[in-house]
């Protein structure tokens, strides 16, 4: 009785998108068609039931590459109408809101993403438009790419590093609280096992940034890539969102060498072309344009069972300000020695300046759990299968 009672309380503790993965699990688990598709499968085989912190961590796990949807037998219009993609993508977008800080963001992000998006861009540009229209013309004699002669060193440096601080302060305890949620490492062995200790989970931590560098799982468990439309497989999703991370990278690697070389080397700005921050800089831009310019293109023709459209317009405002980001940064880069270098300069620091207000309330934050989801289902590959049910 009190084992029931138990289950209630917990049936009735889930939400709507977190009972109805619990559902879909519990007939997954015991089809087990999929099991070789990605990570969520086999992760979902060592339980019998499945918690709120199990379900956030499924969720997550799941890369939404839609293959299962596909292969599923019960998949709608089957009565069973069990669609795994979209109902993860359901709690994954939840778990976005429910662990962000201050939570109050996460839940106005959630709700308006691409609007908060484009206008925290549109305020900030028209603000730095302003400064610099106070300061003088908008249109000014070429200044040989000196963005300091515009907004003072020290000023950038000061704004873009509180602003940068807070993004990875509220980043870090929202994963924190995720991780805390999780804690991978508190499973009990089954008699006779392994002992317990870093020696069960050897490796888990490269075989998890492996993952997460290749996009192993956008490979739809074969490595033949998503189904985006319809059945057929296109690796073009998991090629837009490399092209995305790596071009994010450069550009912040750009970043840290243009720092190094100010503070440490003592060369100041502007670079030449073929100095390492521009070039860096300039893969890391082109990158920022073909990545989410795919991705956009992609979600535009999606098949809306693979996802959940309320969460469109917060994917949408993502891409859309990485996209500007990038494009203003290359056109700053293109006319930096022409009149009007201090508009532009203007319109990409209010872009780049809220592209990292939102970062820990978006798609960006996701790229972090799923990293912490990898982690856990290395670590938990590591440990003994408490279940130990028949061929298992």
């Amino acid at each position: 009785m009190l084992q029931l009672e138990a289950l209630a309380r917990e049936a009735v503790a889930l939400a709507g998108g977190e009972a109805e993965v619990a559902r879909q699990m519990q007939i997954c688990n015991a089809c087990r068609y999929c099991e070789g598709f990605c990570a969520v499968f086999p992760a979902m085989t060592r339980r019998l039931d499945f918690n709120k912190a199990d379900i956030h961590y499924l969720a997550n796990l799941c890369h939404n590459c839609g293959a299962c949807l596909h292969a599923c037998q019960y998949a709608p219009p089957h009565e069973f109408a069990v669609n795994v993609p979209q109902a993860m993508a359901v709690v994954r977008g939840q778990t976005y809101s429910d662990y962000a800080w201050p939570p109050a963001l996460g839940a106005l992000y959630k709700r308006n993403g691409l609007t908060l998006s484009l206008a925290a861009a549109s305020g900030l540009a028209l603000f730095l438009i302003m400064l610099v229209g106070m300061r003088g013309s908008l249109l000014h004699a070429p200044l040989a790419g000196n963005f300091y002669a515009v907004f003072p060193h020290n000023t950038l440096a000061l704004m873009f590093g509180v602003v940068f601080a807070f993004a990875v302060v509220a980043l870090a305890i929202g994963v924190s609280r995720f991780w805390r949620d999780q804690n991978p490492v508190r499973a009990e062995p089954v008699e006779a096992g392994p002992p317990t200790g870093s020696g069960r989970t050897e490796g888990a931590a490269g075989e998890a940034v492996a993952s997460a560098l290749s996009l192993k799982y956008l490979g739809g468990g074969h490595g033949d890539g998503c189904n985006d439309q319809d059945d057929r497989f296109t690796l073009w999703r998991r090629r837009f969102h490399h092209a995305t991370f790596y071009g994010f990278m450069l550009c912040f690697a750009a970043t840290c060498v243009a720092t190094l070389y100010h503070y440490v080397l003592k060369l100041q700005a502007p670079y030449a072309l073929t100095s390492l921050p521009v070039l860096l800089g300039t893969a890391g831009g082109v990158g920022l344009l073909i990545g989410p310019a795919g991705l956009l293109w992609l979600n535009l023709r999606r098949d809306p069972a693979h996802g959940d459209a309320a969460q469109k317009p917060m994917d949408r405002g993502f891409i859309a300000l990485l996209f500007a980001t990038s494009l203003t940064g290359l056109a700053v880069l293109i006319w930096r020695d022409t009149s009007p270098m201090a508009l532009l300069l203007a319109v990409h620091l209010g872009v780049v300046m809220a592209l990292f207000l939102t970062l820990p309330y978006g798609k960006f934050a996701h790229g972090i759990f799923r990293c912490a989801a990898l982690l856990k289902f290395a670590i938990e590959k590591r440990q003994p299968n408490r279940l130990a049910l028949g061929a298992d």
